[in-house]
């Protein structure tokens, strides 16, 4: 019989211990002192070798898609010191050393903090992967840590499938059966996407080459083969009972990361995955929460997904499964970054509805958002924790009529330490709340990818041929001209414009309409054009003039 995993939630705030003056005289005056001062200093700080230049250093500050808001009672500056100081106690907190490899190479782990310091979760490595490679610039160690974070993760892989991580660690060993836990393996990928824009992937460790190992992972052991849901981990049976390929949990739809996987891999398979994960999203909206929009922590009968329902009662985990409670209440913040870095209009109009209804309950004051809630809305707990709060705070980014309320949640959670849990979904939606998390995979604006020279002007009468770099990933470019028309509108597909297949070295546009006595301005957008909605990328304006 299979373990089925289960994931520890930690409520109580983190606490330090204390010595009494007679224990610290002793350890004062004795030789041993020194020699532990020395052993805590290089088992909790990271040595500065094998150091690479972050690309993309701490702060970043992304403008992120249109009409999204950021919080505004504090200056950006202070928000950074914020993100500053509030990953400085976690990396204390939780941060640990874990002894070294067969290689001899620092282990680090995420520790689930005071209440349980010897256990360690994949979804806890996950998030400090991501934490850590955002945070290069600030952090002189990053590297050496992130390094360690990813090695101490190959060192107890699932004995399903052995490119994913055991979910699970305590005291050094597995525990609880050796297999996988969704999410945490998709964060382990996401950490090596950013590892690598970070530091680029010549060195000891191919990010690049280990992100697609376990991208290929997640997909072929924990992505359902029909369905196309993502499934609770390779423990799963794609057609067991009761849990199997049509059993998801609301918190493991990741579309921002999907998008990223699609995009690193060049495989549309992640597009199927998003527009399912999204008709599930909708389709429990609409039947089971259409007041309030909230998902229940886990669903199922997704076959078809026109079935989808929460669970009665307990499903894999407690009584709450079908609420609004200790996995749901990341939903917010992981559908939202979709909506943040890739303007998707379906994630934003369901984390739209959540936000709506909470602003609205609590009557915009952050501090009466309560721990967990049935599907219509009723309490579960009557106590405040950031878990719950943070997350509201990135989804409410993507309402611009929400700006009171997202700077009430920022103001109450920016300065806030509770636990592990607590502590890491917080860091993580700062960093989105603050303008600091960002994709890897997103190309660079083309106005920072083609430099002048780039552009080939050849005018004969009446054609211009231009051409510039390929962008790597767009499956096709769009491109827009009017003739002398300086704020003229794009379509919003390729019925009046041009679509060009993405070729390498450059890319090339011929206008056969050219007249040389007009200004032509252009617009370029890259994306993926070979999707039913072209997503773009990015955009080139330009203008040419006559004679140039």
């Amino acid at each position: 019989m299979l373990a089925f995993p289960k994931k520890v939630r930690l409520s109580k705030p983190h606490t330090n211990g204390r010595i009494s003056m007679m224990q610290r005289s002793f350890f004062v005056r004795s030789p041993f002192f020194l020699c532990l001062l020395i052993a805590m200093f290089y088992a909790n700080i990271a040595p500065a070798t094998s150091q690479t230049a972050p690309q993309r250093p701490f702060p970043q500050h992304l403008s992120y898609a249109a009409n999204t808001i950021r919080p505004t009672n504090y200056t950006q500056a202070a928000q950074d010191q914020h993100v500053r100081d509030f990953y400085d106690t976690w990396k204390a907190d939780y941060l640990v050393a874990a002894g070294t490899n067969s290689s001899n190479q620092p282990l680090y782990r995420i520790t689930l903090g005071s209440s349980d310091p010897t256990a360690t979760v994949s979804e806890g490595q996950g998030y400090g992967m991501v934490i850590v490679a955002h945070m290069a610039g600030h952090d002189p160690n990053a590297q050496t840590l992130f390094d360690g974070l990813w090695r101490f993760s190959r060192e107890f892989p699932s004995g399903i499938d052995s490119r994913l991580m055991s979910w699970k660690i305590q005291n050094g060993a597995v525990v609880s059966g050796n297999d996988s836990a969704f999410d945490g393996d998709v964060d382990i990928a996401y950490g090596l996407l950013l590892a690598d824009a970070q530091w680029g992937s010549s060195g000891e460790i191919d990010y690049a080459a280990e992100a697609e190992m376990v991208i290929t992972a997640v997909l072929e052991s924990t992505i359902g083969p029909s369905s196309r849901l993502p499934m609770l981990g390779d423990w799963v049976p794609p057609n067991g009972n009761p849990y199997n390929q049509y059993t998801p949990r609301s918190s493991d739809f990741m579309p921002a990361h999907f998008r990223a996987f699609g995009r690193a891999t060049h495989d549309a398979t992640w597009n199927t995955v998003i527009a399912n994960s999204q008709a599930v999203i909708d389709t429990i909206q609409a039947n089971n929460s259409p007041v309030t929009g909230l998902l229940p922590d886990f669903i199922i009968n997704c076959q078809p997904i026109s079935n989808c329902s929460p669970p009665s009662g307990q499903f894999l985990e407690s009584s709450h499964d079908k609420n609004y409670y200790y996995n749901a209440g990341r939903d917010p913040w992981r559908i939202g970054l979709d909506g943040l870095l890739n303007g998707d209009a379906g994630a934003k109009t369901a984390v739209n509805k959540m936000i709506t209804w909470v602003a609205s309950n609590t009557s915009g004051n952050a501090a009466n958002i309560k721990a967990g809630y049935q599907l219509n809305g009723t309490r579960i707990g009557n106590y405040f924790t950031t878990f719950f709060v943070a997350p509201m705070g990135v989804g409410a980014m993507l309402d611009s009529t929400k700006q009171s309320f997202l700077n009430s949640i920022y103001a109450s959670v920016y300065n806030r330490h509770e636990g592990y849990y607590e502590d890491s979904v917080n860091l993580l939606s700062l960093l989105a709340m603050t303008g600091n998390f960002w994709d890897p995979t997103a190309p660079e604006p083309l106005t920072g990818c083609v430099q002048p020279d780039e552009v080939v002007l050849q005018t004969a009468v009446q054609t211009i041929n231009l051409t510039w770099n390929a962008i790597a990933g767009a499956s096709g470019y769009e491109v827009w001209w009017a003739n002398n028309d300086y704020y003229f509108s794009p379509g919003a597909n390729c019925s009046s414009g041009s679509c060009l297949a993405a070729t390498a070295p450059t890319v090339s546009h011929q206008n056969i309409n050219y007249t040389p006595a007009n200004n032509v301005v252009y617009t370029i957008f890259a994306g993926d054009c070979a999707a039913s909605t072209v997503n773009h990328w990015a955009v080139f304006s330009f203008q040419l003039l006559p004679g140039s």
